[in-house]
């Protein structure tokens, strides 16, 4: 007997990314609204918030476990596409370039998990201050690191700036467009 069901489709995940103070937070809460779905925060954040010390190159690898264990839970509760405010790929960037090294776990945490588009979000937004954000005068050379990563990957990814409306015109624009295909 066959089912007149509709097939189910698979969940598509979609990773705000760029460097920091970048617009990235804001836009992935607006998506998430605009989509009905869930919003995957980042995990470093909330983790240096509660370390009480400066973090350390190991603490790196417990963030790209949590970041990914948030991603896998929050996933029963996505509509249609997931949208994640970052990923573990940030953390290898942060990794290389504060101690020139990444641990091999991280590296293969990045192999192991899939997106379907990345939204690499541009510094043409004013810098805000924050007390984890580290180098306001690196932003063109860390977009130029974002770009080359998420180039590397091979997934689809749509280059974000312009003013906030702008922005987020682009981003549904692509996810349409993702969800469509």
């Amino acid at each position: 007997m066959q089912s007149s069901a509709a097939p189910i489709r698979p969940i598509k995940k979609v990773c705000v990314i760029g460097p920091e103070c970048t617009g990235k937070s804001d836009l992935s809460q607006f998506l998430a609204g605009h989509y009905k779905t869930v919003c995957v925060e980042e995990y470093a954040r909330a983790y240096i918030n509660r370390l009480g010390r400066p973090y350390e190159q190991s603490d790196l690898t417990k963030i790209a476990h949590g970041q990914v264990r948030m991603e896998d839970e929050w996933l029963v509760d996505t509509n249609k596409v997931m949208i994640c405010d970052t990923n573990v790929i940030v953390i290898k960037v942060w990794s290389e370039f504060k101690y020139n090294e990444c641990d091999k776990e991280i590296l293969k945490i990045i192999d192991e998990r899939a997106y379907d588009l990345y939204l690499l979000t541009y510094i043409d937004v004013p810098w805000e201050n924050d007390p984890q954000r580290e180098h306001p005068d690196k932003r063109e050379q860390f977009w130029t690191i974002f770009k080359k990563e998420v180039e590397q990957t091979n997934v689809p990814f749509v280059e974000i700036n312009g003013v906030k409306e702008e922005r987020r015109q682009k981003a549904i624009a692509a996810i349409d467009t993702l969800l469509a295909s």
